[in-house]
Parts: C-alpha cells; sequence; structure tokens
C-alpha cells in the first residue's frame, strides 16, 4: 500500500484490511511487511521490524477475525530493489544523500544499471537478517496472525540469493543449488524456532525467472521438496521480478501450472495466483485440483466485496455481515 510511516500501519491498512474481511474473504495476507528498516522497497513500506509496530496490527487483526476471516502475514527483505521511491512518486531508486538507505543483496549487483550498487552481505550480515525474519515471526504471533508467509519471490532478497543471475557468490551461499538455497532454508528455520507447529507457515517463490540461466521450474520443485520436508505448508506460486528484462507471457492463469506442477511433482500444498478474475475461473483450479487455495490480489483490490459475489454466482450460501444482510441478494420463489 506504500501508506507506511516509520512501518506503522494506520487507519488507511485498516480500512483496506477490514473491507476485505466484511467482503467475505477466507484468509487475507496483509502486504509484505519488512523485517528490519532496510528491507523495505520504499519509505513508505509497512513494517514488522520493532516491537511498537504490534500494536496497530493486533487492531486490524482482532476486528478480521470478528467478521469470520483468518489474517495472514508476508515477511519479507527488498535486497537489491530497496531503497525506492513508491510507485506514484516514480519508483525510482533513491540516495542515502536523499533520505535513502544503502541496500544488500547476494552479490554486488544492482536491479537496474542506474541503480545504487548493493553492498554483497558477509556472513555475519547474513546472520543478522535470519535474525531480523525470526523477530518478525515472534512479533506476528504477538499481533495475533494465524498464518505467516515468507517472501521469497519477485526478486527482493531471498529470491536475489536462488537465481545464479543475482548470486555470485564462491562461498557456502552460492554456485550450487544447494548453496544457493540455503539462505531460504535457514530463514524458514529461524521462523519456525517461534512459530508454532499448529499454524500454517507458506513460502512465496518464483517459480521462474523467465529468463534462460536464471532459477526455473524444476529447481522450483526441488526446492519445494526441501521445504516440505522442514515443515513449511503451503508453497505460494508467483514468478518474475528478478531482472527488468524478463519477457513474461502474461495472459488468464498463466501462472496456474506452476502450482499445478509444484504440487504434483513436490507432493505439497500450492496457492495459485496471477490474473485470476472470475469466481469460475478460481473454481475450475479447485475443481481439476491444480492448486489447493486461490490467492486473489488485484481483484480483490477492484472489489473488496467479490467473495460474496463469488457464493452467489456459484450457488453457494454464506452468511453476510448482520449491518449487510437487508441487502443481501434473495433467491427467488419458483412456483411449480
Amino acid at each position: 500500500m506504500y501508506s507506511s510511516e516509520d512501518g506503522f500501519s494506520n487507519n488507511w491498512h485498516l480500512v483496506h484490511l477490514a473491507s476485505r474481511a466484511v467482503g467475505g474473504a477466507g484468509l487475507i495476507i496483509s502486504e509484505a511487511a519488512a523485517v528490519s528498516p532496510e528491507a523495505r522497497i520504499t519509505p513508505d513500506d509497512l513494517g514488522i521490524w520493532k516491537d511498537e509496530h504490534i500494536t496497530g496490527l493486533k487492531e486490524i487483526v482482532s476486528f478480521a477475525e470478528a467478521q469470520g476471516a483468518v489474517m495472514g502475514i508476508q515477511l519479507a527483505h527488498a535486497g537489491r530493489k530497496a531503497s525506492t521511491t513508491s510507485p506514484w512518486k516514480g519508483g525510482t531508486s533513491i540516495t542515502e544523500e536523499k533520505g535513502g538507505w544503502q541496500t544488500v543483496a547476494p552479490s554486488p549487483i544492482p536491479f537496474n544499471e542506474k541503480d545504487t550498487v548493493p553492498l554483497q552481505l558477509e556472513e555475519s550480515g547474513i546472520n543478522k537478517v535470519i535474525d531480523e525474519f525470526r523477530s518478525a515471526a515472534k512479533r506476528a504471533l504477538k499481533a495475533g496472525f494465524k498464518v505467516v508467509e515468507i517472501h521469497a519471490a519477485h526478486g527482493y532478497l531471498l529470491h536475489e540469493f536462488l537465481s545464479p543471475l543475482s548470486n555470485e557468490r564462491t562461498d557456502n551461499y552460492g554456485g550450487s543449488f544447494e548453496n544457493r538455497t540455503r539462505m531460504l532454508l535457514e530463514v524458514t528455520a529461524a521462523v519456525q524456532e517461534v512459530w508454532p507447529q499448529d499454524l500454517p507457515l507458506f513460502v512465496r517463490i518464483s517459480a521462474t525467472d523467465w529468463v534462460k540461466g536464471g532459477w526455473n521450474e524444476e529447481e522450483s520443485v526441488e526446492l519445494s521438496k526441501f521445504l516440505k520436508e522442514k515443515g513449511v505448508d503451503l508453497i505460494d506460486c508467483s514468478s518474475g521480478g528478478l531482472v527488468p528484462h524478463a519477457e513474461i507471457p502474461v495472459k488468464k492463469g498463466y501462472q496456474v501450472g506452476f502450482a499445478e506442477k509444484i504440487k504434483s511433482e513436490a507432493n505439497i500444498m500450492t496457492g495459485a495466483v496471477g490474473l485470476i478474475t472470475t469466481p469460475e475461473e478460481a473454481e475450475e483450479i479447485l475443481e481439476k485440483d491444480q492448486a489447493d487455495l486461490v490467492l486473489l490480489a488485484r481483484e480483490l483490490l477492484r472489489n473488496p466485496y467479490f467473495p460474496l459475489e463469488a457464493a452467489q454466482s456459484l450457488g453457494e450460501e454464506v452468511s453476510w455481515p448482520s449491518q449487510y444482510e437487508r441487502s443481501k441478494p434473495r433467491k427467488k420463489n419458483v412456483s411449480s
């Protein structure tokens, strides 16, 4: 939402997320919450790097749960894509002299040629990031969230470690598939130290970079097998975002195949995302067993009441908020 100050949630976040709960969403995952100030994409990002952030988030969670929704939070570190202006302010890199900060990455390779060159994380810096994810998960639990999703997609820090296009390291965190996946697996283990086993843990990945020589579907399957062994419950299957020149064949349901492949070959639950805009499309994905969960983003931004309307479209009876009950469409009486 790019609407925070110093990482704090505010009335915008309360109304935005609460509207989706009132609209009938079963699970609501908040926007990416930065695990440190340096982890933010922009200075306007939501954060969960200090205890003071908990109070505002807890208020949102409490309201959403009162409407019957389950609240999740996405824990994120932007890596080399950090320290930029918000999209409607240009989305360009901000130097330290102009209020930005030094970005970090697996290797000193900027996302765009004109961006500030990121600082390569040394082992001490890697351990610091892992600790930040652990602490953020602990705060998420205190705020009342019931699902945590580790963001390892879209070219942000954990994805940067996975892909050979952004990771040119020669130590234990680079080179081989085992080494490139080490950072994510260590972050996952750290989160699991504080996150209860009976609450779901998701990991969001980019199933492919859409670029030759980059992270690919086969590696995503193997990674998902490891994550399942480590106790991860679901893989949220997105794609792209690592490099600006990727040619992505965007169309209806273009990422559903990733969820289907990983579900089948890694034997783990998956979530399907990407240009899914109608109840019928979502239902078909579930009926064909292509994924276990359908996650909507832009469609729910356009229409926070999509779940209530979807139920009506599919002929399902669901509860509406008592305050809205009088406006609920009624089934027509059909005389014999």
